[in-house]
């Protein structure tokens, strides 16, 4: 059964579920060439929202120490960050803020049940949009969709600065199973085609 905390914006209903911060562990397993890169990592991810219609994501990684499990495992490496943004895609209206800092106006557009239910797609779910931002130079926007407790996301657009490593393509997935945050994470990059790059599974701690 999912909570839906009181307040949450009518937009958000489809993602509550993903609402709060989740800690766990995961497995990197990509392969470059003749060479398999395998690390365990260990991780943090919030999704939050401050009262508008969007959740607010971050994410902070990073990998065990080389003794992982034993009284001298060893300090942990910070490994990378992100953080973004989620949000049901649908067309702007007057009322929604923006560009820039404008107000809208009128109403807030879909603040009720009833009119976020009239934005369910032809599977019987929500389309999404998701933006992911990474320090090392990286911008995704993904798109997809929430169906009950799972999300499947595709990057439909990548922009990289010269200083960023060779990255292409992603396609993402998260579920809720037997009450933990499990994903998935395949990706396109350093002259690969899209294939398997890491996995986790979270469990909620606030």
């Amino acid at each position: 059964m999912i909570d839906i905390p009181t307040g949450l914006p009518a937009e958000l209903v489809p993602l509550s579920w993903l609402l709060g911060v989740w800690e766990g562990s995961g497995l990197i397993e990509y392969e470059v060439g003749d060479e398999l890169r395998r690390h365990e990592f260990g991780q943090r991810v919030s999704f939050s929202h401050d009262g508008l219609p969007y959740l607010n994501y971050s994410s902070y990684t990073w990998l065990f120490g080389a003794n992982r499990g034993t009284p001298d495992e060893g300090p942990s490496t910070p490994l990378v960050t992100e953080t973004g943004y989620w949000r049901l895609s649908r067309p702007p209206t007057a009322g929604d803020p923006g560009p820039g800092m404008l107000p809208g106006e009128g109403p807030r557009p879909f603040s009720t049940a009833t009119s976020v239910e009239a934005l369910r797609n032809a599977s019987d779910g929500f389309d999404l949009e998701v933006s992911v931002v990474h320090p090392t130079g990286v911008t995704e926007l993904y798109l997809g969709r929430v169906k009950g407790p799972r999300v499947d996301l595709a990057t439909d657009a990548v922009l990289r600065t010269e200083s960023a490593k060779e990255y292409s393509a992603a396609t993402r997935i998260y579920g809720l199973v037997e009450g933990d945050l499990l994903w998935a994470w395949d990706i396109a990059a350093l002259g690969q085609e899209l294939k398997t790059h890491a996995s986790g599974r979270l469990r909620r701690v606030d």
